[in-house]
């Protein structure tokens, strides 16, 4: 024994020695050794609704918040209409984003709960809950109506008080909560714990997700702030302030894309009061709503033809008909305070005269399913409501009815994903990732996509295998803030787009510019930065269009055009540095079929013209923002 332990305590001298020498080569020889910056991009849908939805169980949804959970993390399941579904791929997180307002009750009504049967009005609601189709559909405007939610002009009933029974409240969103601790595994899966505000006052969409950085320890001391006890985005924030300083936690709200609020979502004018926003509702929104949901079934909330009138790209997806409930028509002048671009534009106009910017937001997409399926992709597209999952019917049939007026199953948006770099799959490393705006949207693609701004900037990183690193050692990524050069030069700005790896090519990658004049008035501008199959830029457009090779009637298409890559590095041509300014990139993919085309390939229909067959998926990073030095 005594010649192996003087063996092993040779070796042992040995290692240290030749330890201590290599100690300095070996401390940085990874270049990866203490760079806690993000390096994966995690993907998941922020806006899911289940079963425990009063809507959704109206029109006939089953799936419960376990049932969500384990189908974005890649299960096949039953969906409600009794089709098997499953993803394409797991996601990495997941907020079930059932409506504060009647949480999780309509499932007592349908289970006949003796503590809300006592009401003859609820008991009816029962019968036509238990009977479905038409019968279920009435169920969801009456409570509509009765809640305030559709017309002004309509006298309001008021919900039964034993539908707002916050015993009953409380225990349901334990359930929510316990559901979210179950399936939540660090490292592997996130279920972060939320729901969805859903003022609808007059039928204008207001509605905003609530997401907690906290587990049940401190979600369990607080219930949903419902819009049935106010309406006011103020008084949300409020009381979400109140969660943090009461339970030491963490919480942010997302407003939904603006399309639908009829003008009010990025409001100049506060609607509550008459007049121009204050200092302190610049500053309390600004720090409650770092991000907003930029893309979802409801349409995209980017631009708008008639607000971008020099963007061939800006009428995607458009809904612009009226509010949500139809109940007032959509006014041109009220589309300035409903989409991101415009409003990221406002935003520097308010912080000229506040000295705060409210509209200094991030963009994310997500679903805004009803049916507990987080599936927005074109080929796997499960609608938004059970009656608009697949089918033969569901492209030229109505998906909502107001009077006379609808909502048509073929505006229906297969969109969209939020895109997270965070250090970790956790709730604190996705809910920090939000808060910094380090978070961009997508139609459905999972595209990876960087961006990053800086003065320093040179060929070499845009080329380097170690672009990232240059990126956060140089300079600010997506969502940061420059401020002035000292030599008063142009910003210069890295973008690295890498195409889905099972989806569609690349056409492009542009870098959207807003800037506030010295006169005070906002402008904007669209540049392609890099176009795909070595096209010629002209007059910062690319020269020509990348083509199409999309099959209608066989739902087909072939990546033999677009790039699978692309990056560069790009300086504003037009930079002054005296003027406030942001950007962001909008990637675009080749066309492809859209879900109307997959549908009636599969379904084997024909369908009228004005039904739209295919797309251009895109993806919208967070700004980055210049600010001059005072």
């Amino acid at each position: 024994m005594k010649p192996k332990l003087n063996a092993l305590l040779i070796y042992s001298i040995a290692a240290s020695v030749f330890a201590a020498e290599h100690e300095e080569g070996n401390k940085n020889y990874s270049p990866y050794v203490a760079n806690n910056y993000p390096r994966q991009v995690l993907f998941g849908d922020t806006h899911l609704h289940t079963a425990q939805s009063f809507d959704a169980i109206a029109f006939g949804t089953s799936i419960g918040p376990e049932q969500a959970y384990q189908f974005a993390r890649g299960k096949e399941v039953i969906s409600s209409s009794g089709m098997p579904a499953k993803l394409s791929r797991p996601l990495d997180f997941l907020v079930v984003a059932d409506h504060a307002e009647l949480m999780g009750v309509m499932g007592e009504v349908l289970a006949a709960n003796p503590a809300v049967m006592g009401n003859k009005g609820i008991a009816r609601w029962h019968e036509m809950l238990k009977a479905g189709g038409k019968q279920g559909l009435q169920v969801y405007y009456e409570m509509l109506k009765a809640a305030g939610f559709t017309d002004a002009s309509e006298e309001n009933s008021g919900l039964p008080k034993e539908l707002t029974n916050k015993k009953m409240t409380t225990s349901i969103w334990q359930k929510n909560i316990k559901a979210a601790e179950k399936y939540n595994e660090p490292g592997e899966f996130t279920a972060l714990i939320g729901y969805e505000w859903s003022s609808n006052e007059k039928g204008n969409n207001l509605h905003r997700v609530v997401i907690y950085r906290d587990g049940e320890k401190q979600t369990s001391q607080t219930l949903p702030f419902s819009a049935l006890v106010s309406g006011n985005p103020e008084d949300l924030w409020l009381a979400l302030k109140n969660y943090q300083e009461k339970t030491g936690g963490k919480v942010l709200a997302i407003p939904h894309n603006g399309n639908l609020s009829n003008g009010l979502m990025f409001p100049l004018v506060n609607p509550e009061t008459g007049q121009p926003i204050t200092k302190e509702y610049a500053k309390l929104r600004a720090e409650m709503e770092p991000i907003i949901e930029v893309s979802q079934i409801k349409g995209d909330g980017e631009t708008h033809p008639k607000l971008s009138k020099n963007d061939e790209f800006a009428d995607y997806e458009t809904w612009d008909r009226g509010n949500l409930t139809l109940s007032a028509d959509k006014k041109d002048e009220m589309l300035e305070f409903e989409y991101a671009r415009s409003a990221l534009k406002n935003g520097l106009v308010v912080e000229s005269t506040l000295g705060i910017n409210p509209f200094k937001f991030g963009m994310i997409g997500s679903t805004d399913s009803h049916t507990g399926l987080a599936a927005v992709e074109e080929e796997n597209f499960f609608g938004k409501l059970p009656h608009a999952e697949p089918s033969d019917h569901r492209v030229e049939h109505a998906l909502m009815k107001f009077g006379e007026k609808a909502y048509m199953g073929y505006e229906m948006t297969s969109s969209g994903y939020a895109a997270v770099w965070a250090t970790e799959n956790t709730r604190e490393g996705i809910w920090d990732a939000m808060k910094r705006k380090e978070v961009y949207a997508t139609t459905g693609p999972r595209m990876t996509v960087r961006f990053f701004g800086s003065w320093d900037f040179d060929q070499e990183d845009a080329y380097s295998n170690v672009i990232v690193k240059s990126g956060y050692s140089k300079g600010v990524p997506m969502g940061g803030d420059l401020t002035s050069a000292a030599k008063n030069e142009s910003p210069k700005f890295l973008v690295s787009v890498l195409k889905d790896p099972i989806g569609a090519n690349l056409d492009r990658v542009q870098i959207v510019k807003g800037w506030l004049d010295n006169a005070g008035k906002n402008h904007e501008k669209v540049y392609d930065v890099v176009c795909s199959d070595n096209r010629a830029l002209n007059n910062n457009r690319c020269k020509t269009a990348v083509g199409n090779t999309v099959n209608v009637k066989n739902a087909t298409w072939v990546n033999s055009i677009g790039d699978t890559e692309m990056v560069t590095l790009w300086q504003d041509p037009d930079f002054d540095s005296a003027l406030k300014a942001f950007y962001y990139v909008r990637a675009i993919e080749i066309p492809t079929p859209r879900w109307t085309a997959y549908d009636a390939a599969y379904y084997e229909f024909d369908v009228s013209n004005k039904v739209k067959m295919t797309t251009q998926e895109r993806a919208y990073t967070s700004p980055i923002w210049y600010t001059p030095r005072k």
